[in-house]
């Protein structure tokens, strides 16, 4: 493609603005293509890929298939597998006060969206959401995180190499300087933002000023919790994979555990015995198994947290590296800032609770996490927990493996934010559900018009009724 200087935001925008209303992307084929275009160009990069964010936060080529490649790989072959039907128009009941008529809901692409990633997970997090935005048969501009610029490098060069700029784009920059003139000065038809809550929260109020649809996909303390009842071995297992994939710098894991008191010591050795089992005896060194933190600043707070509580596995630390070890933290208070805040790294507080009361009492002291994790083999405590306390989403005897099924809508509450997407939650939170009812001219009964008296009056009442 020619090496043309970027345009101003507002010729992009503009410019999308005009492609996308000459319906160009509105056919299932030209989606279809679209969707098989952009797994080429992933795979043509995949090494790419993998170097980019290794050399952005040292994530192992392994972990960065799984999380990243692996997952944008399934996530577009559950749009191509389902995309036809996700078009279908949808028929639906007609009132018989409404005879004669039919109603029917037509999926609508929104427009020109613009996708916001974070930089825990700078390419998946960035392409899944252009998934859905694609096989909605939208346009879309990408802003990938400046604090992960080989992987934001990869993503423009991909983009770029793929689709026409009136199609997808990537704008590079620092968000605080690149995100308020993009927003406050060109109406996007959807705002698709994956972060932390306080950005979260001026996208919202900048998206507001146009009008625009946003779905805010952040995050919280998202709690574990060991019954007394759970299977101690796989618990302990499944909580040291999803607390430290990618070093705990994932939005869905566990921040804190809850675990009862009688079987605290076997659940505390059993987790000790998994991270040694994971990621070896010095998890420091381990650049094939275990990953950095993404910066300076980050580490300094993730550091803090170990003086907030009582370190009885872990908390070694490498300043050159920017890594920490997989970090067990007991004797924690409610208050502080470890149990405030989202850690969003490898530190771990363990805390023990006596009866489902006390347990619940601790977790609504952070409302609406992200996810929350019960493992127990009792159905009325995982109904207690699931059905009754609000929660973007989770798993019973497992953690953050719900992400892996497209059939789930995946998205926050509250505080941990709102809109859903994967799968046909994300066609669905791309498109605009529009209503038609169609009419037909004849017969046209006289009794549906005013004057309602006499007959035709008792009639609208009895099929109103």
């Amino acid at each position: 493609m020619p090496d043309n200087p970027m345009p101003s935001y507002e010729l992009v925008c503009n410019a999308q603005r005009t492609f996308f209303g000459a319906g160009h992307t509105f056919p299932y084929a030209f989606r279809k293509a679209q969707l098989k275009n952009l797994k080429r160009a992933v795979k043509e990069y995949e090494a790419d890929i993998e170097k980019a964010i290794f050399a952005d936060f040292g994530k192992p080529y392994m972990e960065t298939y799984v999380t990243e490649t692996g997952f944008l790989y399934a996530e577009i072959d559950a749009a191509l597998d389902n995309l036809k039907s996700w078009m279908r128009t949808e028929r639906v009941q007609t009132p018989l006060v409404l005879w004669p008529s039919q109603s029917k809901i037509i999926s609508q692409p929104k427009g020109v969206t613009l996708i916001i990633g974070p930089w825990n997970y700078p390419f998946q997090l960035l392409l899944a959401p252009l998934v859905a935005a694609i096989a909605a048969g939208n346009t879309a501009v990408l802003k990938p995180s400046e604090l992960t610029p080989h992987t934001a490098q990869v993503v423009e060069d991909i983009i770029s190499q793929t689709f026409d700029r009136e199609y997808i784009t990537v704008i590079q920059g620092a968000g605080t300087e690149v995100l308020p003139p993009l927003i406050t000065n060109f109406r996007f038809d959807h705002i698709f933002f994956t972060g932390s809550v306080p950005v979260g929260r001026k996208i919202a109020e900048m998206a507001a000023s146009q009008l625009s649809p946003v779905t805010l996909e952040l995050g919280g303390k998202s709690p574990g919790i060991v019954d007394a009842s759970a299977d101690i071995a796989v618990a302990a297992r499944r909580i040291a994979f999803g607390k430290w994939i990618n070093a705990g710098q994932t939005c869905v894991a566990p921040d804190y555990i809850l675990v009862h008191r009688s079987v605290e010591k076997a659940f505390m050795e059993a987790l000790k015995k998994n991270i040694n089992a994971f990621y070896g005896p010095d998890p420091l060194t381990n650049d094939e198994g275990y990953t950095g933190i993404i910066n300076k600043k980050r580490f300094e707070t993730l550091k803090s947290y170990l003086k907030q509580g009582t370190v009885i596995f872990g908390g070694k630390t490498d300043e050159d590296t920017l890594r920490m070890e997989p970090t067990l933290l007991t004797d924690v208070h409610l208050d502080s800032p470890v149990m405030q805040e989202e850690i969003f790294g490898p530190v771990l507080p363990v805390l023990v609770f006596n009866n489902i009361a006390e347990a619940r009492q601790i977790i609504l002291k952070n409302p609406n996490p992200l996810a929350l994790y019960v493992f127990t083999g009792d159905k009325a405590i995982e109904r207690s927990f699931t059905q009754e306390l609000s929660f973007g989403g989770g798993a019973i005897n497992n953690t953050v493996m719900h992400l892996g099924n497209p059939h789930l809508p995946f998205g926050g509450i509250g505080n941990s934010g709102f809109g859903n997407y994967h799968g046909k939650a994300g066609f669905d939170t791309f498109s605009h559900q529009k209503s038609v009812m169609k009419t037909s001219t004849w017969p046209d009964p006289s009794f549906k018009y005013p004057p309602y008296k006499g007959f035709a009056g008792k009639l609208v009442r009895w099929l109103l009724r």
